[in-house]
């Protein structure tokens, strides 16, 4: 038995340059098959054939060995590492960029589609799941515009390393399996402001079961291309809803995404990610985490917090306002939707579902992160009490809940819970913050006090909840600054240690951002191109 246990292992993993892929997407949605990466509109098509450039030199940077292991891939030799750089397309590879539009800042942009982002084809599992695999930075496209379809190495470092620690935390995302060198240079200019230069270059293979978006509804609708928006419908239910049946499974389909949608936003929240740049076309139609650019973690705790500075002065995209844009993205696809829809209102009735099931999300987290037996009526406002005392304070919002955690039942006076946070806060707390610290824990000791649970119950919930470890920007920047020196100890430590966000194990970083990072490029603030 253990035999054949072995062989079966064997059997079943195979390289990425001799399997046989799926290209079920491409087979059933009219595309451009000429190949011609010129930049220009595609009406009529859902994609663009589109062969990766070949680079000078893919060299294997990281390998998401569990990722693979699920996916039945082996590791990769010389040619695996061929097609992860683009140099190889194998015959049962059809690449290609699919065609999408969206709303960017709010505003309609029309045609977009992928610019730097190759679809090679689609990998069987042994169990019969497929999976998208999808080269980030392997050239130009018919979408890429004006752009050259590249991928420098901080983005790539940055996408691969985010996506992994996601799915770690427990947050709906699209994955990452490999990060290669490319061996080219590319040049950015970082921060639009003029100053271009060279950096060097990669690529990231990222995996979801499929890319689709808001925007690839959104675009058929505004060319109204009704039969491919009803057929782009259909197929998505029936590969990726396959249980909705019945006259209603539309509007049944359109709910489960609201539902997603809302889960999605409630996880992000519950860790303290903010997205960066929420548009319509980052939008994923399967509730994942899409797109990672200008993201990051909170450090100290700000509602009005964005990372993008193309998200100046405005801040759309504040961790704050990420529920109410999830909502405004989700009316954007009703809209999208509305021509196939044959009743209105009632799609209309189910984008109302949001709020009510965002809320109902919402607290549930909110008291998990808490340790509470249950979310009462009246811890509704407790926790907008939390809300109101940490936008105030500002503490660290990872530090502040692991010491929250530890927080001992029997604890009085200002001077004690104020030392006992001591280690979250950046700024020294103000007289009115000290004695409405002190009166929030009260309430919240009073509360544990009536959970039906045990304590130890309690603390676990917490323990679940509240992520110990999370991938700060400064610590990708200093990751990223070795990598470009040939140095790799900090971005395998930190692969190490994304893998257990909710451990003591890599309490070496379990300290609040230091205060050269405040204003340093790459560490506060991103840009698009990050």
């Amino acid at each position: 038995m253990a035999l054949a246990g072995v062989l079966y292992f064997w059997v079943v993993m195979q390289n990425l340059s001799t399997k046989t892929f799926k290209n079920e997407f491409v087979d059933a949605f009219p595309g451009d098959l000429t190949g011609d990466r010129k930049p220009r509109q595609t009406p009529g098509v859902l994609y663009s054939k589109a062969l990766p450039t070949p680079v000078a030199k893919p060299a294997l940077l990281a390998w998401s060995y569990e990722l693979a292991n699920e996916l039945g891939i082996q590791d990769p030799n010389e040619q695996d590492v061929e097609v992860l750089g683009g140099n190889l397309v194998t015959p049962s590879m059809q690449p290609y960029a699919a065609c999408y539009a969206g709303h960017q800042f709010g505003n309609w942009a029309g045609q977009l589609g992928d610019g730097r982002a190759i679809t090679l084809a689609e990998w069987e599992t042994p169990e019969g799941k497929s999976w998208e695999l999808q080269l980030k930075g392997p050239g130009p496209t018919a979408y890429s515009r004006r752009a050259d379809g590249r991928a420098v190495l901080r983005s790539s470092v940055r996408e691969y390393l985010m996506s992994e620690a996601m799915y770690y935390l427990g947050v709906p995302t699209t994955r990452a399996l490999a990060l290669v060198t490319t061996g080219d240079k590319v040049v950015r200019d970082m921060f639009y402001d003029g100053r271009p230069a060279y950096e060097p270059g990669a690529i990231v293979m990222r995996v979801a079961p499929s890319f689709l978006r808001f925007g690839s509804f959104e675009m058929l609708a505004a060319r109204n291309e009704k039969e491919n928006l009803q057929n782009l419908i259909n197929w998505t239910i029936d590969k990726h809803y396959p249980h909705l049946t019945g006259e209603d499974r539309v509007l049944n389909w359109f709910s489960e995404v609201v539902e997603r949608t809302a889960t999605m936003v409630v996880e992000w929240l519950r860790v303290g990610f903010v997205h960066g740049v929420m548009n319509t076309d980052n939008m994923s139609v399967l509730g994942l985490t899409i797109d990672y650019g200008p993201y990051s973690f909170l450090d100290n705790y700000d509602p009005d917090f964005t990372p993008n500075t193309t998200d100046l002065p405005g801040k759309r995209y504040a961790f704050g306002r990420q529920a109410s844009i999830a909502y405004w993205n989700l009316s954007c696809l009703a809209n999208a939707i509305a021509p196939v829809i044959p009743e209105v209102p009632k799609l209309e009735e189910r984008l109302q579902f949001f709020e009510d099931t965002y809320w109902a999300k919402f607290y549930e987290m909110m008291g998990n992160k808490l340790g509470l037996d249950q979310v009462r009526e009246a811890d509704v406002a407790l926790v907008a009490e939390f809300e109101k005392a940490l936008t105030s304070i500002q503490p660290d919002m990872t530090i502040f809940y692991q010491l929250l955690i530890e927080l001992p039942l029997d604890m009085e006076g200002e001077a004690d819970v104020e030392k006992h946070f001591q280690d979250s806060f950046y700024d020294e707390l103000q007289p009115a913050d000290r004695t409405g610290l002190y009166k929030l824990i009260q309430q919240y000791q009073a509360r544990l006090k009536t959970n039906t649970c045990t304590r130890e119950e309690s603390v676990a919930k917490m323990r679940k909840s509240n992520p110990r470890f999370i991938l700060r920007n400064y610590l990708l920047h200093l990751a990223i600054q070795e990598l470009e020196k040939g140095e790799n100890t900090l971005f395998l430590k930190l692969q190490q240690a994304m893998k257990d966000p909710y451990s003591k194990r890599f309490d070496e970083f379990f300290e609040i951002r230091p205060g050269w990072a405040t204003q340093q490029a790459g560490c506060s603030m991103l840009s698009c191109s990050s």
